[in-house]
């Protein structure tokens, strides 16, 4: 999200956006975030939990982007919502915005959000951004498809947007208009420009002869449950059956959801060759930049480049975030979920 914001930002006059203070766990996406991300420090980036994360003593923001975990909130898993060991996480957020009271916040998570506990727990979470600080956030919840915007993946995340209420500023969602005649084929994304060997995090994963042999016989847009797989090469799985295992990409279609795992046939494998992506491939579908270099081992960084926000997805929202504050007019949509005005605190 940071890096689309600052696309975004750089392509706007009137807005000059300057890194803050940045939190995650993880060493190596901290590393990562420090490399990439203008103006930050291994001082301003604290790798840390978030639980743990002195946030009052934090410089004061403007602004506010985060991601709270979905581990409790996608479909795939047991779902268990507020009720999980992450699903609670959102409240650091909140806590942000109830000590630095920032202009604006964008917050990221998955479809499977608004069904988590019943509903529930999507309702209390927007209930709480919206009641958040010292003057509550007019809150524009929306279901993007990112492969609307320019994203060569089909990657649906909910995005809420929030806009302090004592400021006479509205946020809209950009239409997906101009971004019709954009190429999102998985194809175009993989092949444009060229890549070659001296790319960062462009390793191949060695695969065994028999993933080889299986994918042989997958056709692309197949998985390894909808292809006729010779008995030797089907998969002895009970319960449910996932469409991402050892599926392998339509060259002329944007592909499906990267993810961060990549064990048990979950890399995200090519139409043509018999082979998983590469991390650098990976990341050309999460649309980043070839110069975007992620640090850490292979499966680290595959973990990275699958949990975040499509770049050109995030450039997309704060693009019209940052017109807005501006009061410059854009083309929007109405938004597929109801917006929540800002409310008092109970």
């Amino acid at each position: 999200m940071a890096l689309g914001a600052h696309t975004a930002a750089a392509n706007l006059e009137g807005i000059d956006l300057l890194h803050g203070w940045a939190n995650d766990f993880d060493a190596d996406a901290c590393a990562t975030y420090v490399s990439n991300i203008p103006g930050t420090t291994n001082d301003s980036v604290h790798c840390l939990d978030v639980r743990k994360l002195d946030i009052p003593s934090l410089a004061a923001i403007d602004g506010l982007a985060f991601g709270f975990p979905c581990n409790d909130f996608s479909s795939v898993g047991k779902s268990r919502g507020l009720d999980g060991e992450y699903g609670p996480l959102y409240r650091y957020g909140v806590s942000a915005l109830d000590s630095h009271n920032p202009t604006w916040f964008v917050a990221e998570n998955v479809s499977g959000l608004r069904s988590a506990n019943a509903g529930s727990a999507f309702s209390q979470i927007l209930a709480e951004m919206s009641q958040a600080g010292d003057y509550g956030y007019n809150l524009t919840p929306h279901l993007y498809s990112f492969d609307k915007y320019g994203v060569p993946q089909k990657r649906k995340r909910i995005i809420i947007v929030g806009v302090r209420a004592d400021l006479d500023q509205k946020f809209n969602v950009p239409s997906p208009r101009p971004f019709e005649e954009m190429d999102v084929s998985a194809a175009y994304a993989l092949t444009n420009p060229p890549m070659n060997g001296l790319l960062k995090n462009h390793e191949l994963t060695r695969q065994s002869e028999k993933v080889v042999e299986r994918l042989s016989h997958i056709l692309p847009g197949q998985n390894a449950f909808t292809a006729a797989l010779p008995k030797h090469l089907q998969l002895n799985v009970k319960g449910a059956k996932i469409s991402q295992i050892y599926r392998r990409l339509r060259a002329e279609h944007p592909s499906y959801t990267v993810t961060g795992s990549g064990g048990g046939g979950t890399h995200v494998y090519h139409w043509d060759e018999p082979r998983a992506l590469t991390n650098r491939e990976r990341a050309r579908l999460q649309s980043f930049p070839d110069d975007y270099i992620f640090i850490g081992t292979k499966e680290s960084v595959r973990k990275q480049i699958g949990m975040a926000v499509p770049a050109k997805g995030a450039e997309a929202v704060f693009t019209a975030l940052f017109k807005s504050l501006l009061g410059i007019p854009y083309e929007s949509i109405p938004p597929n979920i109801r917006p929540v005005a800002a409310s008092a605190r109970r």
